[in-house]
Order: C-alpha cells, then structure tokens, then sequence
C-alpha cells in the first residue's frame, strides 16, 4: 500500500495537472499533521504559496479514509467560487449554501445527509441564520473531518478585514467533536493578530509561519494628488503593461468611473464591485486575458487566484500596508515579473477617515436599538425598527451585528424578528479606542511607505513581522529609479479633466414608498440628470465652492447644465418650463440658478412650489421613513393654469437619496402638472 505522502504527491499532480510537481517548503508537513497527528493548524504564509493546496489533499486524504465532510469557512462568494472549481480538479464534491444560490439549498442539504459531499463551504455570515444551525450544522457537526477558517484574519478585530460573524466560529468549534483537526489560514497577520486568532481558537493551535516576500514583484510609489491625472496616468501606462490585471480603488463611485473613462480611451476594463451585476462573468473575462483590468473595491480580494497577474495598480492607498499587502501579493504569483504601482490622491486622507470614524456604531445607535427593542411588544421587523429610530440600512445592520455576535447577546433573531433579551450589554470602549489608534497608526505606515525611505518590499514584510527582512533589490527604492513614469503628459491630464466635467449621472426615479407599496404611474418623477460627484475633480469642486464658499452657483456651472440638457440629455420633448426646490434657509441660492438655466434654456421659469414651514436639512435625516416625514406639509403648490398638463424640469442642486425629487414631483401631477424631469447640480452618494 502507497504510503501517505506517496498518495499526497498522487492528488498534488493531478491537481496541478503537472507529474513532475513537488510540495513547497510546509506543505507536506502541514497535511501530515492533520490527517496523521489531527493537530490544530495556524499556516500564515504569502498569498500564492497554496494554503488551499493543503487543505484540499488534507480533505481527499481524510475522505479516503472515511472522515466526514470538510467544513470550509469562507469570506467572499468569489473565493468560494474559486475554491469550487479547485475542489473539482481533485475529485472532491463540494457544495455550498449561500445567498446566491437559494435554490440549490434543499439539494445540498439532502446531498449532506446523504454523506455525498466532500465539503461544504459557507459565509460566516450564514452562522447566524437559525434555520442553517438547525437544520444543516447540528446534523453535521458531529461528523465533520476537518474544520477549516480560510482568511483567519478576519476572526481578529486587530486585522485588517474584521468580520464580527467570524466571532461565532469560536462557538461552532466549541461544538465539534474535540479531534477534529483544525486549520486556519492568512497570508496577512502580523504579530498582533496571530496573538488573537491563537486566543480565540485556543493554545492547541499551532503556528506555522513562512516568509513573505514576493520576488516577482516589483514595487513602486507615486504621489498624484489630483485624481484627473492618476486617471491620465492609468490611460497613458497601461497599454504598455503586458498582460492583465487589477486597478483597486476605494469607493463605488470611482469603480464605475475610472472604467468608464479606461474604456473611453479604449482599454477593456470594467467596474467589480459588491452590487456589479455578472460579478462571476467579470472574473473569468480576467482569468482568462479576456479584458486588461478589472477596475476594483475590496470585493476582489481574498481568494481571486490569477497566477499571471501582471499587475495590481491601487487609485487610492488603502486602508493599511497590511490590506495593501493582501491585495498586491495577487499579482505575480507564477514568479514572472509583476508591477505593484501604489498610487496616492488628495482624497485618500477624507476617504480613510471616514472608514475609521464609521468603523464602530456610536452608543446612541446602540442604545436607540436596544430601547426600541426593549418597548416593543413583539419584537420589531427591520423596517419596523427603521420607522421608529432615524438609522439608516447600514447603520442598522452595524448595529445588529454588533449586539447579535455578544456573548451573551442581548438581542435575538427569530424568524425575522429581532428581540431584547435580559442579557446586558456593556460597551467595551476601551478596546474600540485601542483600534481607532491602530487604524490612525496604520495609515501613518502607509504614509511612510510612500515616502520610499527603504525598501518597498522589506517595508511590507517588517509591517508583517516577518523574519530575515532583507532589501529586494527589484523595487523603485532599490534600484533609485522609477519604474514606470512619475507624471502624466498634460494632453491626457486635460482629457481626463474634460471627462470629468461630462461625467453626468442619471436620477432614477423611485417607484415605491418606504413601506415597499408601489407609487402609482401618473405621480411619479421621470428619469433625471446630475451634472457631476459632489466635491470631483470635475464640476463638483465648483458646486461645492458655490454651495458653501460663495452662497452664489457661477455662470459656468449654468453653461455646463444646459450643456447636458440641451446635447447630452435631450429629453423629448422638451420641458415647456423650469421650476425649482425652494429653501427658507438659503431663498436665492437655488431659484437664482434655475432662472439662469431657464434664461439659457430659452425656457420660461415657473414658481410653482413654495416651502412654507422649515424642515431639518434631509442629509440628517437617515432612512427613507424619516426623509420622506420630513417633506410632508412643508410645500404648498401653485401650478399656473397655462402650466397645467405641462412638462417640467424641476431644479435642486444637490441630490442624494431623491426623496425630495420623488414627493415634489408627486405634488406637482396631483396639481395637473406635466411630467417632473429632476435636474441636480451634483450627486453626494
């Protein structure tokens, strides 16, 4: 009988379709202490290395000898996609349960009863769904052969990329049976947070440490504050890059945008992001060199395997040199020569802030939820808990999430209701302190590591812990030159700013009340246009300027909206007047502008809407519920007779969640107005 690492080395060549394939340094030794030893495993090594290599063979070498199904705990539907089809290659049938796949879940589950699958791969997130716990994981729990944490970073809120629902994986562990080998598995921890993952899953585990650096890459840093000209860099240098690869930035809105403009200068690229559609369709055109870039927000991170990754170009800095190394380390992994350029904007301060400041809901959230809960008779529905408190979505489910992972928890999900317990809760305010300065402290890392004062890659490694941290030799540092160009040519950066400038944006019209009912045809708005972002490089510096700065919207401002209306937008036909939304704390900024527009326009301007009672400012106002009761009986309207059954542009010069636009155009057709075509001045989300 073949011994086990005969067998092992069997499964590596037909997973990497190669008869000559050897185990990398650790790889063995790893799978051997979990199928022989049942050891508790924490392998920290670079992204490349094959941490899934040695979970996959350990689980056809266990299955081989009759242990149950792996249970694989995965951050990103993208990784587990990945991991699916590298399962396969080694014969292994594994099936996931995700929110993707809804109609698959009763097969799967059947499938898993039946012992008829190798590995099950969820979300951490799907821990916390009651109907899963009950009827998959107390079934499969004792019977799992392996138990694997891919990403183990993000068990430890001193990472990068916490996740809270990956607290409850301490619990599930606690519930399996006590030999069963446990992996977990990063390839960014520093000392810190292999501290806390060891903490959490308990002194057994094991710490299996690699070297980090990455000899394919090759590192550089450059500083260019204005964002039209790292767009005109991205167009002038990546056509000279062979090969495909990923340029990462920092919000949605700049997913969509900086592809638009790439693809404008006639480059394949397109936005990833969490609400892209055909998410999956995208990852393949890349892996396959079908497109030269993906322009992507952290959604494309862990797992995504392309080994000939010829670049990772990053718009914005990240979060912390070790997210940053997370992410460049996807480039270049089959050892051919790979850039890793790390761009640096004006925005990049603002952006951070705000991703640290939002980081943990404030007490008040907290405590507005818990009281919510704590009066109501029957627990509360999410909407129901969104109409009594002004919390929008997202805080919402920050909120949740954070009292739902406690233990004890002093709130509980049951069919789709959330309850107050007689579990206390205590803020641990403290350790949110000590992160917010870890965050502030990471970003004065990254910080440095632009300024190239030593080597880019021993930077990365030192920030990392790692050992025997020695100078590249590859990087921009290292050689005292730049690899790519510094600078962009002003004939792209003005191309880039006219871009900006044309960067209109579509309103679309909403066609349901914050209680989900339908708002009927003949009362809604029509679809309308923003000239520009709030605050861009583009028109938006200007509106912002106007809005704030001088109380007063320029002439350019007037010239570039008619612009959009007149040969961009042309609605059809065109309105027979402009009307606008009044304000009682500024009367003239945004009628003064609608007049000028109307002038332009060669379009009459129509008072037909008055604010007769002050309101909060709607940017205050956090959900849909509140938003909306904020407008109710604030406007009276008077729609002129030779108006009425007329089509209208109505003005603002901000717009964000299009309540205002939605609620005035259904005043207006209640008055026998035309159709109501909004038109903004920026868009703030």
């Amino acid at each position: 009988m073949p011994s086990l690492r005969h067998q092992a080395e069997g499964y590596l060549h037909v997973a990497l379709n190669d008869a000559t394939a050897l185990f990398r340094d650790g790889q063995w030794e790893a799978i051997h202490a979990l199928v022989e030893d049942r050891a508790q495993l924490l392998i920290v090594q670079r992204t490349g290395w094959g941490k899934s290599m040695v979970y996959f063979l350990a689980t056809r070498l266990l299955r081989d000898r009759g242990a149950g199904p792996t249970l694989l705990i995965s951050p990103l539907l993208a990784l587990m996609r990945n991991q699916m089809e590298a399962a396969a290659r080694l014969g292994l049938q594994a099936v996931t349960i995700n929110s993707a796949n809804k109609d698959e879940w009763t097969a799967v589950e059947a499938r898993l009863r039946k012992d008829e699958a190798d590995i099950l791969l969820i979300s951490p997130e799907r821990l916390s769904n009651q109907p899963f716990r009950q009827n998959v994981l107390a079934h499969l729990a004792p019977r799992v052969g392996l138990f694997v944490v891919d990403e183990a970073h993000c068990i430890s809120d001193w990472g990068h990329d916490f996740r809270p629902d990956y607290r409850r994986i301490v619990r599930i562990l606690k519930a399996l049976p006590p030999n069963v080998p446990v992996l977990a598995t990063t390839a960014t921890a520093n000392d810190r947070v292999v501290k806390d993952v060891v903490d959490q899953l308990g002194e057994t585990l094991r710490v299996i440490r690699g070297p980090l650096s990455r000899k394919s890459l090759r590192l550089q840093a450059i500083v260019m504050p204005s964002q039209a000209e790292r767009m005109a860099w991205l167009a002038e240098q990546l056509p000279k890059i062979q090969g495909s690869g990923i340029v990462y930035v920092r919000t949605v809105k700049d997913a969509e945008r900086v592809a638009r403009w790439l693809r404008r200068g006639g480059l394949e690229a397109y936005a990833y992001h969490g609400s892209s559609e055909h998410r999956e369709q995208l990852e393949q055109q890349l892996l396959h060199n079908e497109i030269k870039a993906l322009v992507a927000t952290s959604a494309l991170g862990m797992g995504f395997d392309k080994p000939d990754l010829a670049f990772v170009i990053h718009y914005q800095r990240p979060g912390s040199v070790i997210e940053y190394y997370q992410q460049v380390g996807r480039a270049g992994r089959n050892d051919t020569d790979a850039y890793g350029i790390l761009l640096s904007g004006a925005e990049d301060d603002d952006i951070t802030e705000y991703f640290i400041r939002t980081a943990f809901p404030p007490l008040q959230h907290i405590h507005a939820v818990l009281d919510v809960l704590e009066e109501a008779d029957d627990g509360l529905k999410l909407t129901e808990i969104q109409a009594r408190r002004n919390l929008s979505v997202g805080q919402l489910e920050k909120v949740l999430k954070l009292l739902d992972v406690q233990a004890p928890a002093p709130i509980i999900k049951q069919e789709g209701r959330w309850y107050r317990t007689a579990n206390a809760y205590t803020p641990d305010l403290l350790r949110i302190q000590k992160l917010t300065a870890i965050r502030r402290t990471e970003q004065e890392e990254l910080q440095r590591y632009m300024e190239g004062a030593t080597c880019h890659m021993a930077y990365l490694r030192a920030a990392l812990d790692d050992e025997n941290v020695q100078p590249c030799g590859r990087c921009a540092v290292c050689e005292g030159r730049p690899l790519l160009a510094v600078t962009a040519h002003d004939e792209w950066v003005q191309r880039a700013i006219d871009f900006l400038k044309r960067s209109y944006r579509i309103i679309e019209p909403r066609k349901r009340t914050p209680a989900l009912k339908i708002i009927p045809e003949p009362f809604q708005a029509e679809e309308g246009r923003a000239l520009c972002i709030y605050g861009d490089a583009g028109w938006g510096r200007l509106v912002k300027q106007g809005k704030y700065q001088d109380g007063y919207f320029s002439d350019k401002l007037v010239e570039a909206a008619a612009a959009m209306i007149l040969h961009h937008w042309h609605p059809d036909p065109m309105p027979a007047g402009v009307t606008c939304v009044p304000s009682l704390r500024h009367p003239e900024l945004v009628p003064s502008f609608a007049r000028r527009l109307a002038r332009r326009l060669g379009l009459p301007f129509v008072g037909a809407l008055r604010k007769v009672r002050n309101t909060a400012q709607q940017k205050d106002q956090q959900n849909s519920h509140y938003r909306l009761e904020n407008l109710r009986h604030a406007f009276a309207v008077d729609v002129p007779d030779s108006y009425r059954r007329q089509d209208l542009l109505l003005v603002d010069d901000l717009v964000d969640s299009r309540w205002t636009f939605t609620y005035l155009a259904a005043l207006l057709r209640q008055h026998e107005a035309g159709r109501v075509y909004p038109v903004a001045l920026a868009v703030t989300n």
